[in-house]
């Protein structure tokens, strides 16, 4: 007889502890398979100190195979699932898709960034989900200082060295309360020419801080981060953002760079497709976190509503502390339907919360006694420590050196805006040229794709954190790429849009024009990827298309277009517009584009 086939969905908190648990308890008679995007389990509550420099981003990363050597990893996201047939259907990093049968499912995808209907912040604001997200906010605060530093201009220092965050919850506060530490750091060691100072703002519709949280602790956390300079609004909210600053609930404008987006978190949108009850978009399962008429069938974490057997009629909140004991409880009754051990209804009892301020402050009511101050501070660290799977030696050795040592800050440049969209399903993996984008497939085992997740929509639409909005780069003439930049983008002196030579993907297949969407459907049961350009294109490029019968020609998107001239071996290209006089050279993170000649021949080197 062959072993039962276990699939879990995700590896944040419950599915990492529902894979650790069952592989315990199963003592290898069954086959367990673990679906996640990354080969880690992400430890999120100390992201903020990434952010910080305090800690380097391996050291909140576990690995899975590593941790979970009798579980196999596959790396993918799921994309439809297919209840009667007992298939989960993903696809890999590299655009690979696959399946997996099941005799057992557990659903533990987690949660994503949580949007609100705000004008222009799905566009200028970046969440804090993920590494790529952290690691993006920690280069762009040390760039908006660094840049902040050398202008003369006192309106544009104010503005760069201004960060906004949204929501006073447990992230936010952690955001804002090591971004101030962080920032002034800098400016101790760089101090800058106007004598300014980086200036930090929380805000929340909420009456205080922290407010799921004891008001003691609360009053504790605020207290801080006013000593700090941050300068906390409650009761105020963002009501617009453009590009170049925000607009307040209250009436009042701030200037500023950097928009960070903390006020929640919403279920991983995959539940939505399996056609199953939910309770605002959780899926909902008994105590015994079993969905209802699939008794093959489990959730746990962010995307299941667990009834709270001590409050009757309420569900369990979505927070790290309930998705690790989920996981166990989960993996306890998996097994119990295989015959292993018995069930267990999920019954919790509060522990406590931890909030780290930074330095030696935090706020902390373990077991239900409050604390602040260097004692709460200990305690906090201490939970940590222990509440990792892993790494608890290299993360007290990043402690003990931030003690003894500066800060690093440098910006490494390796993500970039556009690769950390706030509309994104996988905020725990960075948009990246070549990658296809997330794609759900809607209904039950139906084979009809959903559309892409909104940030594939505006894939066309993204710019670098130094963009204005309109999809161009400061002094840059409109319509006109960027030079050089990665992801296949048409060069400045191709005529008709004309790809770059050696460039990947910049040629479509010819059985697939460019222009199609993934949101159409599809008859049969394999998922269809939806079809990505290789990086963010620039608003007002059409991609060119292959001409019936002629190898290699290529001609204007645009038949109404005169037709320019084409590139061939035997001659130099046009070399196109010439760029305006005052336009400044490209900043340090752009490749300077091809050298410009004025009598009408192409410049040395330029093929």
């Amino acid at each position: 007889m062959s072993r039962p086939r276990i699939v879990i969905v995700g590896a944040g908190f419950a599915g990492y502890r529902t894979a650790r648990t069952l592989s315990r308890l199963t003592r290898h008679q069954a086959d367990i398979t673990l679906l996640n995007p990354t080969d880690y389990f992400l430890y999120l509550p100390l992201l903020p100190q990434v952010a910080a420099g305090i800690l380097e981003p391996r050291r909140v990363s576990v690995s899975l195979s590593g941790t979970l050597p009798h579980v196999r990893l596959v790396l993918g996201e799921a994309d439809g699932i297919d209840l009667d047939g007992h298939t989960v259907h993903y696809s890999g990093p590299e655009g690979e898709e696959g399946t997996l049968p099941f005799d057992r499912l557990v659903l533990a995808a987690g949660s994503v960034n949580k949007l609100l209907p705000v004008p222009g912040v799905a566009e200028h604001a970046h969440g804090f989900r993920g590494l790529p997200e952290a690691l993006y906010l920690r280069d762009h605060v040390t760039r908006q200082v660094e840049l902040a530093a050398a202008a003369k201009d006192r309106a544009e220092c104010a503005a760069r060295c201004t960060f906004v965050v949204v929501g006073a919850g447990y992230t936010g506060t952690e955001v804002a309360a090591h971004g101030a530490m962080y920032t002034d750091a800098q400016v101790r060691r760089h101090p800058m020419r106007t004598g300014m100072r980086p200036r930090w703002m929380l805000l929340d519709v909420a009456p205080r801080v922290l407010p799921e949280m004891d008001e003691r602790l609360s009053r504790t956390a605020g207290r801080v981060l006013r000593q700090r300079g941050v300068d906390v609004r409650m009761g105020t909210s963002v009501k617009e953002a453009t590009h170049d600053g925000v607009l307040l609930t209250d009436g009042s404008t701030v200037d500023t760079r950097t928009l960070v987006w903390c006020v929640g978190v919403r279920p991983d949108p995959l539940v939505e497709s399996l056609g199953l009850p939910l309770e605002r978009g959780r899926l909902l399962v008994d105590s015994h976190l079993r969905v209802p008429g699939r008794p093959e069938v489990f959730a746990c974490g962010d995307v299941a509503a667990v009834p709270d057997l001590n409050q009757p009629g309420q569900y369990t909140p979505m927070t790290a502390q309930h998705a690790w004991r989920h996981g166990k409880v989960c993996a306890q009754n998996v097994a119990a339907s295989l015959g292993v051990g018995r069930r267990r209804a999920y019954r919790h009892r509060d522990m406590g919360f931890v909030v780290d301020l930074g330095g030696a402050k935090a706020a902390a009511n373990p077991l239900g006694l409050p604390m602040s101050g260097p004692g709460a501070g200990a305690v906090t660290r201490g939970y940590h420590l222990a509440a990792m799977p892993g790494n608890r030696v290299r993360v007290a050795a990043d402690w003990l050196l931030d003690a003894v040592l500066p800060r690093q800050a440098v910006q490494l440049g390796l993500v970039r805006s556009w690769s950390v969209p706030l509309e994104s399903a996988s905020p725990e993996v960075a948009r990246v040229p070549g990658r296809p984008e997330r794609a759900r497939r809607a209904g039950t085992g139906t084979g009809e794709r959903d559309a892409v997740d909104p940030g594939a929509e505006r894939a066309g639409e993204e710019r670098s954190e130094e963009q204005p909005p309109g999809g161009h780069s400061r002094d840059r003439p409109s319509g006109e790429p960027a030079k050089n930049q990665p992801g296949g983008e048409p060069a400045r002196n191709q005529p008709g849009g004309e790809p770059a030579k050696n460039q990947p993907h910049a040629e479509p297949r010819e059985e697939q024009p460019h222009g199609s969407r993934s949101g159409s459907t599809r008859a049969s049961g394999t998922p269809r990827r939806a079809a990505e350009t290789a990086g963010p294109p620039a608003r007002g490029t059409r991609k060119p298309r292959k001409t019936s019968g002629t190898s290699g020609a290529t001609r204007s998107a645009n038949p109404a277009a005169p037709s320019g001239p084409t590139r061939s071996a035997d001659g130099p290209a046009d070399p196109g517009p010439e760029p305006p006089a005052d336009q400044p050279p490209p900043g340090p993170d752009i490749a300077p584009g091809p050298v410009k000649r004025t009598d009408g021949r192409a410049a040395e080197g330029d093929s």
